[in-house]
């Protein structure tokens, strides 16, 4: 069961938040608990929440937490939840150093989940929400049967990425085309024979055929007035709840998975700015008032650890806290603007300082408005990729191993702004939910350079077939030809649809 904060634990999460608050760190009250190794691994296969709805997937994801904390390959340091109040996690076996970078480390976090704007839409009651959830989908289980609802869950689950991640950011208006309208698209879109002189315009383009011409735009136009949706749609989660033959449990469901994914997905989104800015401000608060001088060589210990690089991987808590200081730094000494840009003089460069000290403005700002994209793509720069030595690596199949593929700034950036675009996962959306007038769903994958993999999108496909209830259909290139993969439950099949 969870511990109540002892009272020299319940000092220092004072101490700290005051002291945070002094920095200008704007955070929701805080509610630690305190638990032991068992008790934390459980949590965290939770995602941090005490109660979730029953599913094998939380069983394995403990046992995974479990065997690297036992094998000494992971250790939880700190869980912390975007909620109101925030609550936040200790580990018992942690020392007293310990627990007050974490609860450093957790004031970060928390300022950053109150500030960013990509948190402003989610639930600040969301262990409610959990809760209620695991409530509604065990009433369902007792109702209909576990192996039922659970096989729908597994299949709800393989499409929990399929939501439009930008859609809570974005007022999208209704397109209400006018009757006036269609008559003058039909009338731009009939084909002419052009006559030199007006008297041959009866002869070149009788009535005839430009009537056959309207007849024929008009009937294409009530097609795709009927054809539904009427534009691409990228939440085919929310699409299937309004569209598909779901019984009332399943959409239900679905609803409320649709309903955590989008409340996990801004954590997604700003990864490497969220953690950068906990890391941050651990140091900060850390070496400026909260560290003993005896605490030091812990303290390094442990933030060394953190900050590790691996060849294989971004560390977001590395490349975060790099950056804001790369930010602080340059806004310090005014190393932006036109003039800096047009400067080709090293030397300068080198030595230029105009003593603005923004830099803490600057890093408020940016925290408040930027996610993982923006801020890679507004931020890292030729100057800091050289600094901190970041490179391109890929896989190798010849040598069965990781090499380096480029050091060119613009590879390395495109790489990185190409993993982070719509969370690096496929770009899907539906096209059609009566395709060839069969009542079957026609999506397609919006090809970025990288292809689908075809094992997981099988998969995925037959999920579809199940939930829609009728065959499923995908669009996609695979070595430059297009090609529709299409699944109907049972069977699966590919077709060329075109060469390119």
């Amino acid at each position: 069961m969870p511990k109540a904060l002892s009272q020299k634990l319940s000092d220092m999460q004072q101490s700290v938040e005051q002291t945070a608050r002094e920095y200008g760190l704007d955070i929701f009250e805080t509610i630690y608990e305190v638990l032991d190794y068992d008790e934390i691994n459980m949590v965290a296969a939770y995602s941090g929440f005490p109660v979730r709805y029953p599913h094998w997937k939380w069983g394995m994801e403990y046992e995974r937490l479990k065997k690297s904390y036992e094998y000494g390959l992971n250790k939880i340091y700190e869980m912390v939840i975007n909620n109101n109040p925030c609550y936040a996690y200790l580990m018992e076996s942690n020392s007293l150093t310990d627990q007050k970078i974490v609860m450093c480390h957790v004031t970060g976090h928390n300022d950053f989940f109150k500030n960013n704007f990509a948190f402003a839409h989610t639930n600040r009651k969301m262990i409610n929400e959990m809760a209620n959830h695991a409530s509604s989908i065990r009433r369902y289980m007792d109702w209909f049967g576990v192996s039922e609802v659970e096989a729908f869950i597994d299949k709800a689950l393989s499409i929990e990425n399929l939501i439009d991640f930008n859609a809570p950011y974005i007022l999208r208006e209704k397109a209400i085309i006018r009757e006036d309208e269609r008559k003058e698209d039909i009338e731009k879109s009939i084909t002419r024979i052009p006559a030199q002189h007006e008297y041959m315009e009866h002869y070149l383009n009788p009535e005839s055929f430009i009537e056959k011409q309207r007849a024929r735009l008009k009937d294409e136009q009530e097609k795709l007035a009927q054809r539904f949706p009427k534009n691409p749609t990228r939440d085919v989660m929310a699409f299937l709840i309004e569209h598909a033959p779901l019984k009332k449990w399943q959409a239900d469901v679905l609803d409320m998975i649709r309903e955590e994914a989008y409340y996990f997905a801004p954590q997604a989104m700003t990864k490497i700015m969220n953690e950068g800015w906990a890391s941050y401000w651990h140091a900060k608060l850390m070496s400026e008032r909260m560290m003993a001088p005896e605490e030091l060589i812990d303290f390094a210990d442990r933030h060394a650890s953190v900050m590790a690089t691996s060849p294989h991987q971004i560390n977001p808590y590395k490349i975060g806290i790099e950056l804001f200081r790369d930010i602080e730094e340059r806004w310090n000494k005014g190393q932006f603007g036109s003039s800096w840009e047009q400067c080709d003089d090293m030397m300068a460069k080198r030595e230029w300082n105009k003593e603005l000290n923004k830099g803490a403005l600057k890093l408020f700002q940016v925290r408040k408005i930027y996610n993982d994209l923006t801020f890679i793509d507004e931020f890292l720069t030729l100057d800091f990729c050289k600094r901190v030595g970041l490179f391109a690596y890929g896989f190798d199949k010849r040598k069965q191993e990781f090499v380096v593929e480029s050091r060119d700034f613009n590879v390395i950036k495109k790489k990185l702004l190409s993993s982070l675009t719509n969370l690096g996962h496929p770009h899907i959306q539906v096209l059609n939910g009566n395709y060839e007038n069969r009542s079957e769903l026609l999506l397609e994958h919006i090809h970025e350079g990288v292809d689908l993999d075809l094992a997981f999108a099988k998969e995925t496909l037959c999920n579809l077939a199940h939930i829609w209830t009728r065959p499923a259909h995908l669009l996609t290139k695979i070595d430059d030809r297009t090609i529709l993969i299409s699944h109907d439950g049972t069977n699966y099949k590919e077709n060329i649809v075109a060469n390119q």
